[in-house]
């Protein structure tokens, strides 16, 4: 996916690609991270027309 500049310029950085899926799962929509060519950083997507959607693991009850 490619990124313009004003569109990375606005979007919010994370670290890695766990801390921004952890954002992700909490989000009201369906969100994809994915890394920015331009800033390296991963941003999050809503965009996921022919694109895997990650699977998000139960936490194991106690």
């Amino acid at each position: 996916m490619k990124t313009r500049p004003g569109i990375c310029q606005r979007k919010r950085r994370y670290a890695s690609r766990e801390e921004a899926e952890q954002v992700a799962v909490r989000a009201d929509v369906t969100l994809r991270a994915y890394k920015c060519a331009l800033c390296g950083q991963f941003h999050l997507t809503s965009r996921t027309k022919g694109l895997r959607v990650p699977r998000v693991s139960a936490a194991p009850e106690a």
